[in-house]
């Protein structure tokens, strides 16, 4: 793929973008105010889902291993 290919596949990108949120009918300051808010949302969702979502899945897989009949940790076990 060549450059200009690339650069007019993103511009498209940025199109549908502008179509799909509805912010092409907005001035400038009022984009770039949209946009900031939207992109810091973003980036929480995805800070959170970092450090977050794997401390829940452990959770979860320890809870249902017991549900589903798996060994309980006995404390004679570990000081073997």
């Amino acid at each position: 793929m060549n450059f200009k290919n690339l650069r007019e596949y993103l511009a498209w990108l940025y199109y549908q973008y502008l179509l799909i949120t509805g912010i092409y009918v907005l001035e400038p300051w009022e984009k770039s105010i949209f946009n900031s808010i939207f992109f810091s949302a973003i980036g929480m969702v995805i800070y959170t889902s970092y450090v977050f979502v794997p401390i829940h899945v452990r959770l979860a897989l320890e809870f249902f291993s017991g549900i589903c009949g798996g060994q309980p940790e006995s404390t004679m076990a570990l000081m073997n």
